[in-house]
């Protein structure tokens, strides 16, 4: 965020002027952009993560989430060899932004079953939402390992470098590999992916 300081003269050289509107330019294009943290394991719906590395809030549960917890908490403990209800744990507490508690459960999921890449995704969301930006991406990679064309996998690891990590080359190059998987693929906000890109390298 640019802070406003004191205009010690009324009057702005022209070439100060150009490289003020460049960059507000530059700010304006970036912050336009919705960048945006895909969640993968049930409905493909979108979750929109904080710009910046950040713990978020937890929210509190409503009645029927509430419920729905501990139902779960308790079949898990009966039945912790089911990995669908762990899954289903995992989910109900990344809606609530119980972060730490949404990977401990996606984590015994993945015992079960290494191989999901929707789950290892979404524990990358989870990471990145509980401060650990390098989690997040050893999470994007795997899922990538597991399947290869996991487009939500490869945009949100391009959203941890481009944020949390301000690495925009790495960024970029994590979108252009999705981009030579599907070509068509667009961010949240509906834009091109490859526009995007095209864009951030101008």
């Amino acid at each position: 965020m640019v802070k406003k300081q004191e205009v010690r003269s009324e009057y702005v050289k022209k070439g100060t002027m150009l490289i003020v509107a460049f960059i507000s330019l530059v700010v304006g294009f970036i912050g336009g952009v919705v960048f945006g943290i895909y969640k993968s394991s049930t409905d493909e719906s979108l979750q929109i993560a904080a710009p910046k590395q950040q713990k978020l809030k937890d929210e509190s549960p409503n009645a029927e989430q509430a419920g729905m917890i501990l139902t779960l908490e308790k079949e898990t403990s009966l039945n912790p060899e089911n990995e669908e209800t762990w899954i289903q744990l995992g989910n109900l507490y990344f809606d609530i932004n119980e972060a730490e508690k949404a990977i401990n459960a996606y984590s015994k999921s993945l015992r079960l079953n290494p191989n999901n890449a929707n789950v290892m995704t979404d524990m990358g969301v989870m990471y990145r939402r509980s401060g650990q930006p390098l989690k997040a991406i050893e999470a994007f990679d795997k899922a990538v390992i597991i399947d290869p064309r996991h487009e939500i996998a490869r945009f949100n690891k391009g959203i941890v470098y481009m944020h949390d990590l301000n690495d925009h080359i790495a960024a970029i190059q994590a979108w252009e590999e999705l981009i030579s998987i599907n070509p068509q693929a667009k961010a949240p906000n509906g834009q091109l992916i490859k526009v995007m890109v095209e864009k951030l390298k101008e």
